[in-house]
């Protein structure tokens, strides 16, 4: 299992309500793809341009094809990365 933690800070705090649209309609499409095991976006309640991306993927293969799918290549890519700073965190589920 592939576990990976994104955080993504808003650039503008006006593109706030846009990003959290985007974001909850790449977590829907992601989460009927093949090899999905998690995908959760959170909105912070301390600062509100910042986000949190909880991603559980069976394997290499379906994070690649996850790379190529809808939420990705026509949502998260084009639409969201414009407007973040973005962390990315591969990590290792402990237990």
């Amino acid at each position: 299992m592939l576990c990976l933690n994104i955080f993504l800070t808003a650039k503008d705090a006006t593109d706030v309500d846009t990003l959290r649209g985007l974001l909850s309609e790449a977590m829907q499409l992601s989460r009927q793809e093949p090899g999905c095991l998690r995908f959760d976006v959170y909105h912070s309640t301390a600062d509100v341009r910042r986000f949190t991306l909880v991603e559980h993927w069976e394997s290499q293969e379906s994070l690649d094809g996850h790379r190529l799918g809808q939420a990705y290549t026509q949502i998260y890519k084009p639409q969201v990365m414009p407007l973040v700073e973005r962390e990315g965190h591969p990590s290792e589920l402990l237990g």
